[in-house]
């Protein structure tokens, strides 16, 4: 079977922030700004997500791609269990099943319990990895008799970029430092490895690693820029897929990391750990491409940094409101770098382009735009199944229903279902498809077939 289907984050949709026993997470402090909410009402999932999952439905999906929020099931992240909390996945996930729609389960959007972040900076304590597999055992634990795709973390090479490592870890103070940055990173991965072994010794459930796969190509064809962007891509991705499908980091890296004197706290128990574990498929995310130039990079600078210095824009391709540029067949050339390089199933679980848009509250929004963009990127994903060979086990859109972009910012909507809120004004929250919706339903009707 080939998967259609949405996927969302918990503190994108759901509100209900203190509701139902849930305790803080990191996200539910946040102040909103000009062009920033705050995350207290999302969608009210958490009150209507039957609406959704019957959009869904229509649409002819089969996978709903959800995360369970640690906060609303463990007070503070490291204490008792909230019963109220996890009724309300159970059904949650009872009125997908109800509806086809397939589960996946993903444990960690970047809303670290707002207690362990103050207590510990995050992920960088291994005391907080300890609770995150305590929380990560119990969910499945509850729900893999239903559930039967899960993810650990959204995006897991991101816990080794520093521009976004420290805020999605709950890290809350100090230098952040290389030695942090990996020790992060590492944390990370040590709980990723150990929930999938015990996923695969207590349930007939699948599981897979996630990363945010851009494409980043050198800026030029000088040498300096193909060997700058071939060391981002096995400092920030292959090592991760390294991990996943071969069970050990990077060669390249730990050399790195041994004659830079950079400190990992990785202990021989721990690295023994990733040779004894397996994955059913390799997850990823893909919305953009850039290119790395690298006179911009100074010397001796570790590759997990060198988008912060020679990020540049592509001139051969189009970009969006917020410089994300379009470029399917980046997404193709992902594909086939997984697939090929570690011949495991291949998931894409995320895509699409965020655009302001506006309701006018008679018209349907003609999206061409959004038509134009899933359109490319899934005969891209086509041509890399049937030109390249290369298994995929379907397709997920990002925030097919609207959502609070990442940084909590309406006005970025990935969506072909329009929900009438702003920022600061949550008006009626109707559910308004777009004309971007009747496309994607005969899509899925055809299987992929009719775009």
């Amino acid at each position: 079977m080939f998967y259609w289907g949405n996927s969302v984050s918990s503190m994108q949709t759901e509100g209900g922030w203190n509701e139902g026993g849930k305790s803080l997470s990191v996200y539910d402090i946040v102040e909103p700004g000009e062009n920033r909410s705050d995350w207290h009402f999302a969608n009210d999932n958490y009150h209507h997500y039957e609406e959704d999952l019957d959009l869904m439905k229509d649409l002819g999906m089969n996978m709903y791609r959800i995360q369970i929020s640690w906060s609303r099931c463990v007070k503070d992240g490291d204490g008792e269990w909230n019963e109220e909390g996890l009724q309300y996945y159970d059904r949650l996930i009872d009125a997908m099943i109800e509806r086809g729609l397939e589960p996946m389960i993903c444990l960690y959007h970047f809303d670290m319990p707002l207690s362990l972040a103050e207590k510990y900076n995050g992920f960088l304590s291994k005391y907080v990895v300890d609770a995150f597999v305590r929380f990560g055992k119990g969910i499945m634990d509850r729900f893999a008799q239903k559930v039967k795709y899960w993810l650990t973390f959204n995006e897991q090479n991101l816990y080794w970029q520093p521009a976004i490592a420290f805020r999605i870890a709950g890290y809350l103070q100090g230098e952040k430092t290389v030695d942090e940055l990996y020790q992060i990173g590492h944390n990370v991965m040590v709980s990723h490895v150990r929930l999938v072994q015990y996923l695969h010794e207590t349930t007939d459930a699948h599981i897979g690693g996630m990363l945010a796969y851009s494409e980043v190509y050198p800026a030029t064809c000088k040498p300096e820029d193909i060997q700058a962007a071939r060391k981002w891509d096995t400092f920030c991705n292959r090592t991760l897929l390294d991990v996943f499908a071969k069970g050990e980091y990077s060669r390249e890296m730990m050399r790195w990391v041994k004659t830079h004197n950079i400190d990992m706290k990785a202990t021989e128990e721990e690295l023994a750990l990733f040779k004894n574990h397996h994955e059913d498929y390799l997850a990823f995310s893909y919305y953009s491409s850039s290119t790395l130039d690298a006179s911009s990079i100074p010397e001796d600078t570790t590759p997990n940094y060198y988008m912060m210095y020679g990020k540049k824009d592509n001139p051969y391709l189009q970009t969006t409101e917020w410089n994300w540029q379009i470029d399917p067949l980046g997404f193709r050339d992902v594909l086939n770098k997984i697939y090929q390089n570690y011949h495991l199933p291949v998931f894409p679980i995320e895509n699409g382009i965020g655009v302001q848009e506006e309701w006018d509250g008679i018209h349907e929004i003609e999206d061409d735009y959004r038509i134009d963009y899933h359109k490319n990127h899934i005969k891209a994903m086509k041509d890399a199944m049937e030109t390249d060979g290369v298994e995929v086990l379907g397709y997920l859109g990002w925030g097919l229903i609207d959502i609070l972009s990442s940084q909590g910012d309406m006005r970025k909507r990935y969506g072909v279902v329009y929900v009438n809120r702003t920022n600061h004004d949550l008006r009626d929250m109707k559910r308004v498809p777009k004309k971007s919706y009747h496309w994607l339903k005969k899509v899925i009707a055809s299987n992929g077939e009719i775009l």
